[in-house]
């Protein structure tokens, strides 16, 4: 149960830039690598872009975050969860605000984070070309109180024409705002009345907000009220203001609160902009538009970050218009993480972009330059809406081994005939092939002590068949007990589901803090071949902190040699766990131990550092403070790198 505690940017792999013909993509860059600092800041830049001549498909702003070796002393780097803007200035006073992105809790060493890593956050700001040209000013507003993060900024233009032409848009409110204080809320977000420009057809607001702060109700980051849209003085929605599903999180884990639903936002994601259609306004007419939110009162300690405008468009610049928007699966690109590697079936995502209805979609698609295959999709996709298309089983896909592989779909015909823009048809993606395990093999389960007014462990995994069919589970388990389950397939694609109500996964490093309540400890999962010690390696494991689960697919083929099933079978092992003055570290899998073991403390500072050579080494740790540490052992070759976690608690 879950307590509340006191990328290089792949165009092709995403298909943005694999519908684009050669030399009609303009990249731009407006900050490289540059260091956030270790207070709140604005990092400002003066760019040229496109003079406007030329019509853009799509625009798209690219932020790769990035994170360095902290010096410390100080600055600590503690890289926790800090709102990030964008925004674009002209010097005629115009201000839009390109998105907002919420950074992880991306300690170096801990999950995915390393001092190189790199995450892309991809907005797309196609409906701003009329301010996005010439010249401006790019501005990065960072909320941080640590060091360890960069910035990359660029703007990508794709020559095209857009599904509509913007006739003009209204920037309404936008900042911090206080929220259950004396003064309510809707004191400051006031109502507004405003023109439709002319030659509009449609018109939507756009809402961006995200709750911070803590108040006595640990408003506004993890309590959810709502707000409601006016317009006119009738109110057109009511809206969450909320995140339900933090501990699916694409970016995971991290060292910290990451499970946790918010308030509209998520550690280490971008926060969503709430797109809502204002119907019946006409070209010249005025009109009001209102956003009152849930009535509340407490210390006023809690605040919403808001900014929000209206777009008004013209109409739909074709009538029949699918398009790719991305491929999910197969795909080696951080956004589909829970997603890959695959052995069965692709998946993609197309929208509508026409003013009619799709009722057909034919598809041709193919692997690594294999067999071209087609498959024809029927439904209804209205106008603008969007839907995932898994496109039948490809053997190639389930036969494929190695690395940067190639996956190519394209549109051929929509409703039966040809697309009216073929520009956006085809994209492209590169993945790794799944991995390949043999047909017997072991899986082991040793739950935790989780929610336990009950007596049922939260955590139960599933083998599925690329049907759907469940071959093996093992659910309603026993507390801190051990499974073994021996399974036996045959050739196919599989994948190995594994589900935790609790959503905080077998393992979750917040629960070993001293001074938390509840610690359910810490259990384990792992798959093996029949007679061997060393586990597979399952990616998005990560030694049980995988939030509310994850999912890995396999591919098991006729054996015609002995099947390596890791890249990597090396693995460190460190008990007790917590320890008070001595842990013992043990390495399995590996020919030779030689490197360096490094214990950091939670700011990272590293508080020992001894060379190692032994399979079974013991440190003395009576000299170090109870908390949470960090253990990596590197190879003197550089070969090998291990990294978990140690709790000293006496």
């Amino acid at each position: 149960m879950k307590r509340l505690l006191l990328f290089t940017l792949l165009l092709t792999g995403l298909g943005f830039g694999s519908r684009a013909a050669v030399g009609d993509t303009t990249v731009i860059y407006a900050q490289t690598n540059i260091d956030m600092g270790d207070h709140p800041i604005d990092l400002d830049s003066f760019i040229y872009l496109p003079d406007g001549s030329k019509t853009y498909r799509k625009i798209f702003m690219v932020f790769t975050l990035g994170k360095y070796a902290c010096p410390g002393n100080p600055p600590y780097c503690g890289q926790w969860d800090y709102t990030v803007d964008n925004y674009f200035m002209k010097d005629n006073g115009d201000t839009i605000h390109l998105g907002r992105f919420i950074t992880p809790f991306g300690y170096s060493g801990y999950g995915p984070f390393s001092n190189s890593w790199k995450g892309d956050y991809i907005f797309d700001v196609t409906d701003y070309y009329s301010v996005l040209k010439d010249s401006g000013k790019v501005r990065i507003s960072y909320s941080g109180w640590s060091g360890g993060y960069t910035a990359s900024v660029k703007f990508v233009y794709i020559e095209g024409t857009p599904t509509r032409n913007v006739t003009g848009f209204d920037r309404l409110w936008h900042g911090y705002f206080q929220y259950g204080g004396a003064a309510p809320i809707d004191n400051v977000i006031t109502g507004q009345s405003k023109t439709v420009p002319a030659n509009t057809q449609s018109a939507e607001l756009k809402f961006v907000v995200s709750g911070h702060g803590a108040d006595n109700n640990n408003c506004s980051e993890f309590c959810k009220k709502y707000y409601q849209v006016k317009l006119n003085g009738t109110q057109i929605v009511q809206k969450d203001i909320w995140r339900d599903n933090c501990g699916f999180n694409q970016l995971y884990p991290g060292n910290g609160t990451w499970i946790y639903d918010r308030g509209n936002w998520c550690p280490g994601d971008l926060v969503n902009t709430n797109t809502h259609v204002l119907s019946g306004l006409s070209a010249g007419n005025n009109y009001s538009i209102d956003v009152d939110f849930e009535n509340y009162t407490d210390n006023g300690k809690a605040g919403y970050g808001i900014d929000a405008a209206v777009i008004y468009y013209a109409g739909f610049n074709h009538n029949v218009d699918a398009a790719v928007e991305y491929i999910i699966a197969p795909n080696n690109n951080a956004m589909f993480v829970r997603n890959n590697p695959v052995g069965d079936y692709p998946r993609v995502v197309v929208k509508n972009n026409g003013s009619s209805a799709i009722t057909s979609i034919k598809f041709e698609y193919s692997v690594s330059g294999g067999q071209v295959r087609e498959y024809t999709w029927q439904g209804t996709l209205a106008s603008l809406d969007t839907t995932t298309v898994v496109l039948p089983e490809v053997p190639e896909l389930r036969t494929a081994t190695g690395t940067n592989l190639m996956f190519m779909a394209n549109i051929k015909e929509v409703n039966g005939a040809a697309d009216e823009d073929a520009s956006n048809n085809k994209s492209i993606s590169y993945f790794n092939a799944a991995p390949q395990w043999p047909m017997q093999f072991i899986v082991k389960l040793l739950t935790n002590a989780g929610d336990a007014s009950n007596g049922i462990s939260e955590t139960s995994w599933k083998i599925l068949d690329a049907t759907d069919n469940v071959i093996a589970k093992r659910e309603n388990c026993a507390l801190n007990k051990q499974y073994n389950d021996t399974i036996s397939v045959g050739p196919g694609s599989y994948r190995l589901v594994v589900t935790d109500a609790g959503c905080d996964g077998l393992s979750y490093a917040p629960y070993s803090y001293p001074g938390v309540p509840y610690n359910p400890g810490r259990g384990n999962l792992s798959v093996r071949s029949m007679g061997s010690i060393i586990p597979f390696v399952l990616n998005g494991y990560f030694g049980g902190d995988f939030g509310c689960g994850y999912t890995q697919w396999f591919d098991v083929i006729w054996p015609t040699e002995v099947v390596n099933v890791n890249a990597r079978n090396a693995a460190m092992e460190v008990y007790p766990n917590p320890a008070a003055n001595v842990v013992n570290i043990s390495f399995i899998g590996m020919s030779q131990v030689n490197g360096t073991v490094k214990i950091l403390d939670a700011v990272g500072r590293v508080v020992v550092n001894m060379p190692c050579s032994s399979y079974n080494t013991q440190i003395n740790t009576a000299n170090l403070t109870n908390g949470v540490y960090n253990v990596i052992f590197v190879g003197n070759d550089g070969g090998d790198k291990m990294h978990t976690r140690l709790v000293i608690n006496k």
